[in-house]
């Protein structure tokens, strides 16, 4: 029976997020919190997993409070247990930081054979968690995930295609394994009445720093993060261009020198 992670993270809708202009933070307020859309694809891959080949599907996140409602849906769509790690010494934590204590904690609850990440988050979009979490569980790595081929547990590998600039790959990885997940053949399904009601009473354990035996406080939130981002801002919206139609080459050419002649 395979023993399966997910690492998903809920993050603002990034269609309705705007920067504020003097502290360059960006304005929560009203608005929604939704599931990372790639960790969806993540969380898809590793129930079709589960479904062929059985076991468990565990989904962890790092968050607030809020972020119990990401887990939610991961329970609806065929999780069976979620995770969540909530406390303010978590606070701006970098991916550094966050794939600390996401390891830490996942480790009081065994060994996992099989571990799936979304390739990026939204809000963040730099990649590196699942690397991080990578090295940090011991695990192989086989990145731009598009299709889980095979599983063999008794010889301990896992065989899938992976996504590449030109074309696909396939490639063979040992167990435990880590994939992030790309969104080509694992649409998320829609969860059922049934599971979507069983998934509001579904209890979440969640963990706070002092529930985690052996974290160092150096290595978590602020303190624990050498990424510090000191400014962000909107990108600076240039003139609209203009467009040159005058009936032929030889005037377009024309006006073009006497616009660059102007500037000059």
């Amino acid at each position: 029976m395979l023993n399966i992670l997910v690492c998903v993270k809920q993050v603002p809708d990034v269609n309705l997020v705007k920067i504020d202009p003097v502290t360059g933070s960006l304005i929560r307020k009203g608005v929604p919190a939704i599931l990372n859309p790639l960790d969806a694809n993540a969380l898809e891959a590793a129930v079709r997993t589960k479904e062929k080949y059985g076991g468990t599907v565990t989904c962890i996140t790092m968050g607030p409070d809020q972020a119990m409602e990401a887990l939610r849906e991961c329970l609806a769509a065929g999780a069976d247990r979620a995770i969540l790690l909530s406390d303010r010494a978590f606070a701006n934590a970098d991916t550094l930081a966050t794939s600390y204590v996401i390891v830490s904690a996942a480790k009081l609850f065994g060994s996992f054979d099989l571990i799936f990440c979304g390739k990026e988050s939204l809000d963040g979009a730099t990649g590196q968690m699942g690397s991080q979490l990578a090295e940090r569980f011991d695990a192989s790595q086989l990145s731009s995930m598009s299709l889980l081929l095979s599983v063999d547990e008794e010889a301990g590998t896992v065989t899938a295609e992976r996504e590449l600039e030109k074309g696909t790959e396939t490639a063979e990885a040992r167990m435990p394994c880590l994939f992030t997940v790309e969104k080509t053949n694992y649409r998320p399904r829609i969860p059922n009445l049934k599971s979507w009601k069983a998934s509001r009473t579904a209890v979440i354990t969640k963990l706070d720093s002092a529930s985690i035996p052996g974290l160092d406080p150096a290595q978590i939130g602020d303190p624990g993060s050498p990424t510090k981002v000191p400014r962000t801002y909107p990108p600076v919206v240039g003139e609209s261009g203009h467009m040159i139609d005058e009936g032929s080459t030889e005037k377009n050419v024309d006006t073009l020198f006497e616009l660059i002649a102007d500037v000059l």
